[in-house]
């Protein structure tokens, strides 16, 4: 296995434009690249969230404006 195969296997990190060999890093900065991994897993699951609870809020809103249709409004 010649060195580049090696290198081409190994996890990049890329960070403000540069890039850095994830495996050769300290631990410390191997757990703030984790941390950051899962911020932003929690990030797109509470985005998701969002888009479903909005649809569920326009569903709700248009069942009211069609059951208000047979009310009269107040003048």
């Amino acid at each position: 296995m010649s060195d580049s195969t090696s290198t081409q296997n190994q996890p990049i990190l890329t960070f403000e434009g540069k890039r850095y060999q994830l495996n050769s890093l300290p631990d410390e900065l191997k757990e703030l690249v984790k941390g950051m991994q899962v911020a932003d897993a929690q990030l797109r699951m509470h985005e998701d969230t969002l888009k479903v609870l909005a649809v569920g809020r326009q569903t709700l809103a248009m069942q009211l404006n069609d059951k208000l249709k047979g009310i009269k409004p107040l003048d």
